[in-house]
């Protein structure tokens, strides 16, 4: 028999997550993201941070979705998904091709082309 939090002990205001919950998570990952991209080197954990920030804001825009009860918002995380997955494959194969260039994935090397 299962039995929920609420019937288990926990008082109500632990079980109950509001907008507030979900928009400090998104703020904290945002933020982890835009530390990451900012202070690492590597090409693809730059890349990982900034899709990180993208599910960041994908969070946001589905909490508020939800807390004005639209769907405005959850169809355009579905935009910002779609966008994502198309940067992600330009971005892979642009980090392969700067690999097989240069054999290195240190953003420093790549930061002053010569064109």
């Amino acid at each position: 028999m299962m039995t929920t939090l609420a019937q288990s002990g926990f008082p109500e205001a632990m079980t109950t997550l509001t907008l507030y919950h979900y928009l400090f998570i998104s703020a904290v990952m945002f933020t982890l993201g835009l530390i990451g991209f900012i202070t690492r080197r590597n090409l693809i954990v730059m890349f990982l941070c900034t899709e990180m920030m993208f599910q960041a804001s994908g969070i946001a825009l589905v909490a508020f979705s939800r807390f004005y009860l639209e769907y405005t918002g959850q169809v355009f995380v579905i935009f910002v998904l779609t966008i994502a997955a198309a940067e992600a494959a330009l971005a892979l194969a642009l980090v392969v091709l700067l690999f097989k260039r240069n054999e290195t994935l240190d953003g420093s090397v790549w930061s002053l082309l010569k064109g």
